[in-house]
């Protein structure tokens, strides 16, 4: 009987540690301003992506985010803008993203609609 208790316990507890990183949908302004500098600026916070010089280093599926010049996007600095898109991703809870589970890159019209999105800039 103790050892179904203790069974039980850890595997709670286990459960509440994968939930804590569990996928989070988010859309907005996805910004590279300049190199290895990206942002997501959704509804409810700027989150940092990656920034040049991090000793973090590169997220986890940063491949998934295609060139955003091959689509719908607003040139700021060369060849460095910012697009429209959704992400799946993992955060840390607070303002950056650890992990990019998917990507998808929308139409600028569709952000430039949303009124809980300030335009970047």
């Amino acid at each position: 009987m103790k050892y179904r208790i203790a069974t039980a316990v850890m595997t709670a507890t286990l459960v509440v540690a994968t939930s804590a990183s569990a996928a989070e949908n988010r859309c907005g302004w996805i910004e590279n301003p300049t190199p290895a500098n990206w942002w997501l600026q959704d509804a409810d916070n700027t989150w940092t992506i990656m920034t040049q010089g991090d000793d973090a280093g590169e997220v986890e599926g940063m491949e998934l985010i295609s060139d955003l010049s091959e689509h719908d996007y607003v040139k700021t600095n060369g060849n460095y803008g910012y697009a429209c898109a959704c992400m799946s991703v993992e955060t840390d809870g607070k303002d950056r993203i650890t992990k990019i589970l998917s990507f998808r890159q929308l139409k600028l019209a569709r952000c430039r609609a949303d009124k809980a999105l300030k335009l970047p800039g």
